[in-house]
């Protein structure tokens, strides 16, 4: 899942990005985790369950996450 360069995180509305949270970097709604954190470690071969047991964030967003940036970079492949 390398990076999220082409990846529009202002359509799902369980991310979010302000100025003056993580300097405007896209992350979990409702919390400063950032989604790139996420997909890095999914990437380094983390599981679901072990990022959202790490990162103390329901498997839930952590699944929507990794399905939405799964989705986009097909999207763009094609």
């Amino acid at each position: 899942m390398q990076g999220s360069r082409a990846i529009d995180w202002s359509a799902p509305p369980l991310v979010e990005s302000k100025q003056d949270v993580q300097g405007g970097t896209p992350v979990i709604r409702g919390t400063r985790m950032p989604v790139q954190a996420i997909l890095d470690n999914l990437d380094y071969g983390v599981t679901v369950d072990e990022v959202a047991e790490q990162f103390e964030i329901r498997r839930e967003l952590v699944q929507a996450v990794m399905d939405y940036a799964h989705d986009q970079r097909l999207a763009h492949s094609l």
